[in-house]
């Protein structure tokens, strides 16, 4: 694989980037065919076989055990952290998590002001005292959590213990169904039986008790609280830290449910001396054969804001190459023809790319992939709140989300619901494809569905780490670089294996004050 050519020629060696949370590799083999060297931290064994097949640098732990002082080369810092908490954002425990991470970025801000002049050590205290306080949680909850499973397990027994009385007593399947049915709402039952009424309200007082856990473990959150927070405390150790140099760029993608997050970091690293932008994402207008929406923080050093106290301006956004996805709607495929005349050449945009297209080129490179005739994939989730409605999308639209589901969607005949002989399932190279990774790329491990659906898209990370990284490209030279290396992503194909590395690995390490 040769990675497209970088337009500064001169340039000494590849820029390093440490990428956090790496999953199995889809911003890595983007920044791989842009000729950039990276290091991923990923805990996931099966991401990290993956990863080591494909010849991905890698650190196999939590990312909670290393540090920014231990990589003092990286120039750049990428990384999703897992932030499934917050998908909820607005409904009660996807609310208040987010409100609690928001108050701890606050307080690591307050810290690194420059009005209030603290120094390192000063820094890392508050750093330190929000971790042990995130610890102290973490203990809590996990012991509310195995509170939790015994009182679960308890009602499982009485929940047993009725629908046998009721079977002994005579009451049909049908009723026995519904009566359990009603155990949602127990006051609903109207019970005679004595033995019966005494086994429903030992029921409903445990499921009272069990509400109030979790209640309890809603305001306690879970350990992702904290690692939404470790990019932000690296981009602080690298800028305030005595001896270490900040980071030239740093580039965060997540769902869009976590756009308050970045909005807050956004406001530290323009303390910090960076131009920032976030931007909601729209993977089809990208190039991904996919509709997906992805929240991405995007920042870049001012040294020149940074050496003068001016505060740093804006980034701009990526620009979008191709057509947004609107399902029934008249701007599809034809858009780019039937815009061709009310727009200037130098704004027109390419259609999104289809399921069919992207499997089809593919083929050319995987030759041993299926061959389908039209078809419709359904979904295994339900739309608009109705499990039993079925997503569909057509094999000439961009794929819906691929999710950790993927490999449970089924592939049918186009306007029916009769599976396709064989074929009715993607494999993991054709769900990878979807995704946009190359054809050839190693899956392995297991719940390889999982890492595909929790990947970055690598179309969409060669547009973000071009965007970021080479801000002194032309339009030209920038939509030359797109396409070629849109090409080498396409095509790539893995090297030989490496091991993985573990903590005992480091060559460098921390000062013993860290």
């Amino acid at each position: 694989m040769t990675p497209a050519p970088h337009p500064d020629v001169n340039q000494d060696k590849p820029l390093a980037i440490i990428d956090l949370f790496a999953g199995p590799g889809g911003l890595d083999v983007a920044a791989k065919v842009l000729g950039y060297q990276v290091t991923g931290i990923e805990w996931d064994p099966g991401a990290c076989a993956t990863r080591s097949k494909a010849g991905m640098h890698t650190f196999q732990g939590d990312v909670r055990r290393y540090r920014a002082a231990f990589f003092p080369d990286a120039q750049v810092l990428t990384g999703g952290p897992p932030c499934q908490t917050f998908t909820v954002a607005g409904h009660g425990a996807g609310r208040r998590a987010l409100d609690k991470v928001i108050q701890y970025i606050e307080r690591l801000h307050e810290a690194v002001h420059p009005d209030n002049a603290r120094d390192w050590a000063q820094i890392f205290r508050t750093w330190r005292t929000i971790s042990e306080e995130l610890r102290i949680r973490e203990l809590e909850a996990r012991e509310v959590r195995a509170e939790k499973r015994k009182l679960e397990e308890f009602r499982a027994t009485r929940r047993k213990a009725m629908k046998q009385r009721l079977e002994e007593s005579g009451t049909s399947a049908e009723e026995v169904k519904q009566f359990l049915k009603k155990l949602k709402a127990p006051q609903t039952l109207d019970i005679t039986d004595d033995t019966l009424k005494g086994l429903l309200t030992e029921f409903s007082d445990l499921s009272d008790e069990l509400d109030k856990l979790k209640d309890k473990l809603e305001d306690l959150g879970d350990e992702r609280t904290g690692l939404v927070l470790q990019p932000l405390w690296w981009v602080i150790e690298r800028s305030r830290r005595p001896g270490l140099k900040p980071y030239d760029a740093v580039i965060l993608e997540q769902v869009p449910a976590v756009m308050p997050v970045w909005t807050e970091y956004a406001k530290v690293l323009t303390t910090l001396g960076y131009r920032t932008a976030t931007q909601l994402m729209h993977t089809e207008a990208f190039g991904v054969p996919q509709t997906r929406r992805r929240a991405v923080l995007m920042a870049r050093l001012d040294r020149a804001a940074l050496q003068s106290g001016v505060r740093p301006g804006h980034l701009p956004e990526v620009e979008e190459t191709h057509e947004r996805y609107h399902p029934g709607g008249s701007a599809t495929r034809s858009s780019k023809a039937s815009r061709a005349d009310m727009l200037p050449l130098e704004t027109a945009k390419e259609s999104w790319i289809s399921m069919e297209k992207a499997l089809k080129r593919a083929r050319g490179i995987k030759r041993d992939l299926p061959k389908r005739p039209a078809f419709t994939v359904v979904s295994n989730y339900g739309t608009g709140g109705v499990p039993e409605a079925r997503g569909r999308r057509d094999h000439d639209a961009p794929s819906a989300t691929i999710t950790g589901k993927v490999s449970r969607n089924r592939v049918v005949h186009k306007g029916t619901d009769t599976d396709l002989a064989d074929f009715n399932r993607f494999s993991a190279a054709e769900a990878g494809v979807l995704q946009s990774f190359p054809v050839a790329y190693p899956w392995r491990g297991n719940d390889v569905s999982q890492q595909i659906g929790n990947a970055v898209p690598p179309r969409l990370a060669l547009h973000v780490l071009r965007h970021v990284l080479e801000p002194e490209l032309s339009s030209d030279e920038a939509k030359s670089r797109l396409k070629q290396a849109a090409a080498a992503l396409e095509a790539w194909k893995p090297e030989k294996p490496v091991e993985i590395c573990d903590h005992r690995d480091l060559k460098r390490h921390a000062p013993k004050d860290s």
